[in-house]
């Protein structure tokens, strides 16, 4: 178990009182950031044919709408390109509030924008998780792992929490793995009810009383 004081302050103030912390790590801030990559392009893309395509022959008068037209039009049609710019601001921003914890009752995520907002994640409702490193995350020696909980959109598709860049993905995933696979096996044939001698699985999962 990790010691208190290595933690962040702000993990402490959600930690239960026999809760404990197994371990907690943070993104690598490189491939946080490529994160906001897919949409920066699409955003350049956008902005690149409105400006060739548009924007550059408003200057001939045949070909100029009036102004109080064509400044808000383009406003609204260029968000893709300004809002994928703003974008990696906000990634840059959010990254120094991102922490993720495995505890033995859930796994936390810390993370935020203006304030700080968290989110927990009890083993119980976990039904999947995977370990994907793509190649900059392999050269660098991160990888990020995705956490299914059945949650979806609106229209059905699934949805899933992150642990993104962060270091010994491999290990920390059989860390989830091993104290989910313990807790649940202790929530269907608790130790109390286990005999001296027994042939089922061999959890070492003790809950402090």
């Amino acid at each position: 178990m990790l010691n208190p004081s290595s933690l962040p302050q702000q993990f402490l103030a959600v930690k239960d009182e026999d809760e404990e912390f197994i371990w907690v790590g943070e993104p690598m801030f490189w491939p946080f950031l490529f994160t906001g990559i897919p949409f920066l392009v699409i955003g350049l893309i956008w902005g690149a044919i409105d400006y060739f395509g548009f924007i550059q022959h408003l200057g001939k008068p045949e070909n100029s709408p009036p102004p109080g037209f064509i400044i808000p039009f383009f406003a609204l049609h260029l968000f893709p390109f300004w809002g994928s710019i703003l974008n990696m601001f906000r990634l840059i921003l959010v990254h120094k509030n991102t922490f993720y914890a495995i505890t033995n009752k859930r796994l936390m995520l810390r993370s935020g924008f203006w304030g700080i907002d968290f989110s927990a994640l009890d083993y119980d409702k976990i039904t999947d998780i995977q370990v994907t490193v793509n190649p900059l995350e392999n050269m660098l020696g991160v990888g990020s792992i995705h956490i299914s909980t059945g949650k979806t959109t609106s229209k059905g598709s699934p949805l899933a929490d992150h642990f993104i860049a962060v270091s010994n993905p491999y290990e920390v995933f059989k860390k989830i793995k091993t104290v989910m696979v313990n807790i649940k096996t202790d929530w269907n044939y608790p130790n109390k009810f286990r005999p001296e001698d027994n042939p089922g699985y061999n959890t070492k999962y003790e809950p402090k009383k």
